[in-house]
């Protein structure tokens, strides 16, 4: 026997708040592998130097995000299902698998949180070795300017802060863009590129968390509602 009335709505409300969720994991899978082969972090986390690795924290949190979205459409889909099936086992599952992917979520967002500042530090410290190696004329010299150039290319940016920005270009036009007087003054802080691209893309991380999370909070709500209305209607 079918569930009727306002059971009826929420089951059909339900099957599209998960075809919304599906639509959604397969949005963050794609923002994920966007983030993941975006040319800018990958020119700059793939860098060696010497047999230092440049620091990669940021794709642990991507390959969370990768794992998420594939299982949010796993879920999704799961839930379509129940719902139109009206199967207590199926929903059962479903709620399982939303808390436990929720929970999961949580505490990504909290390693995020954590982790958000490190990320651009890690990188800035990277960056600060290899110029300095360069400056210095260290036997890794070759290498790091290599590193650094690669960093000045990718960002559009030279030096670690004021002095070094300024100063760098005159005496090591190598390492800079040298197009004119005006290029020379509008050189920007490679400090301040780095934070601009990792906060710019944690940032996008984060609303898309936000976004799932309010919508898997709505859902769990629906489908205890439509298990507990599925049951009343067999009693019946």
């Amino acid at each position: 026997m079918g569930v009727e009335g306002c059971t009826k709505c929420i089951k059909y409300l339900l099957f599209v708040f998960n075809f919304i969720f599906w639509l959604a994991g397969g949005i963050i899978l794609g923002v994920a592998l966007w983030l993941r082969h975006d040319s800018q972090t990958t020119n700059i986390l793939y860098l060696q130097l010497g047999e230092k690795q440049a620091p990669n924290t940021f794709y642990v949190g991507i390959y969370i995000l990768i794992a998420v979205g594939a299982v949010m459409m796993f879920v999704g889909f799961l839930g379509c299902y129940g719902a139109i099936q009206e199967s207590q086992c199926l929903l059962g599952t479903f709620f399982t698998c939303l808390v436990i992917l929720f929970a999961c979520e949580v505490a990504a967002g909290i390693w995020g949180f954590v982790n958000k500042d490190q990320i651009a530090k890690d990188v800035k410290q990277f960056y600060d070795q290899a110029l300095q190696q360069t400056l210095m004329g260290e036997p890794d010299a070759s290498n790091a300017k290599a590193v650094v150039k690669t960093f000045h290319e990718t960002l559009d940016c030279c030096g670690s802060d004021i002095m070094t920005a300024t100063f760098t270009p005159v005496w090591r036009d190598d390492l800079c863009r040298k197009d004119s007087m005006k290029s020379f003054f509008e050189n920007s802080n490679c400090h301040k590129k780095i934070d601009e691209l990792f906060s710019g893309k944690l940032y996008l991380i984060g609303i898309a968390a936000v976004v799932v999370a309010v919508i898997m909070i709505f859902e769990m709500i629906l489908s205890m509602v439509l298990c507990c209305g599925i049951r009343n209607s067999s009693v019946y």
